[in-house]
């Protein structure tokens, strides 16, 4: 089965954005590795909470990712981590290196 990319960007997972408006392609693509590397830290910490009587079974557990990522995107989106600042900082020294290594190769 193959999935156009029309199909692929009209999808929930694909259109669905954090963080603020104004935000560049580096600020974005940082906050969004936040938000999954949080996810995965949420979900870990969901597994040792005790349900009580109304959890538990198949549902609970489709859910409960989806509990984990509204979690942690509220955490990536109040920017308190520090996550997404490391992350903005070495794409753009890595970018920096990029372009100085171009610039010297025109010379």
């Amino acid at each position: 089965m193959e999935i156009s990319s029309k199909m692929a960007a009209e999808t929930p997972s694909a259109t669905y954005k954090i963080g603020h408006s104004g935000e560049t392609p580096e600020q974005r693509a940082a906050r969004e590795f936040e938000s999954v590397f949080l996810t995965n830290a949420v979900e870990e910490m969901l597994k040792s909470v005790d349900i009580g009587e109304f959890g538990g079974g198949h549902a609970e557990e489709t859910w409960r990712g989806f509990l984990a990522r509204a979690y942690a995107d509220q955490i990536a989106g109040q920017g308190l981590t520090g996550i997404s600042q490391q992350v903005v900082g070495t794409i753009q020294a890595y970018q920096s290196g990029l372009s100085a290594g171009l610039s010297e190769d025109e010379k």
